[in-house]
């Protein structure tokens, strides 16, 4: 059997992809000297919120997820970030892989709406190793399953994922509206011949921000 462990050497963005992504550079050590042909390697990413402070002007942006920093005690715990997979080449003894973290600015899904309210410091990450380890048998390809208690951490920096969607979305974000929505949007776009949807959705919120000013009055 292969004594295998894992860890994260670093994760930086990936300046050249043709989608937002992120890498990470693992190195996977087989402490008994067998020969691993290769491994299918399969990484489940994990943030854990609980492991780091929180700024007072980043709690807005959690407030969908944690609630008020009264409930966070509660509330803050670790969620899947992405699932992910390599392959890792033949080696004896230990070596260095890539594996490929590929990003969304889809504030639909939690990790995002989560990394874009954080403003410094580092996000804490898990991740949870599985596969298949392909080794020398006796007769031919021996076959091992990657233990699911391999894991490794790492603490990315804050900066490198905002860098990460500069780079991709310079000076935006994406939401997803229902179709019906978005063409009420649309009509109100044309019909008040407004030039962008940016416009749009600020003249709704300036609308909003005056009704709520009034009912204030009253």
């Amino acid at each position: 059997m292969t004594e295998l462990t894992f860890a994260v050497v670093d994760i930086r963005p990936e300046p050249y992809a043709a989608a937002p992504q992120l890498t990470a550079r693992l190195r996977v050590t087989e402490a008994t000297g067998a020969v691993v042909h290769a491994i299918a390697l399969r990484c489940q990413v994990r943030i854990l919120p609980q492991r780091r402070g929180y700024a007072a002007e980043e709690e807005t942006g959690l407030l969908d997820l944690f609630g008020d920093r009264g409930r966070w005690p509660t509330t803050l715990k670790s969620f899947l970030w992405m699932q992910c997979s390599t392959m890792v080449q033949g080696f004896t003894g230990s070596t260095e892989v890539d594996l490929p973290l590929p990003c969304t600015f889809d504030f639909d899904v939690a990790a995002a709406k989560y990394l874009h309210a954080l403003r410094d410091g580092e996000i804490p990450l898990e991740l949870l190793f599985s596969g298949t380890v392909f080794t020398k048998g006796e007769a031919g390809f021996g076959v091992e399953q990657v233990p699911w208690d391999l894991e490794a951490t790492y603490r990315l920096p804050v900066a490198a994922w905002h860098r990460l969607m500069d780079q991709y979305f310079p000076n935006a974000g994406w939401i997803r509206l229902d179709r019906d929505v978005l063409a009420a949007l649309s009509h109100y776009k044309s019909a008040r011949g407004l030039t962008s949807w940016e416009a749009a959705v600020e003249a709704l919120l300036a609308k909003a921000a005056a009704g709520v000013s009034g009912d204030q009055l009253r």
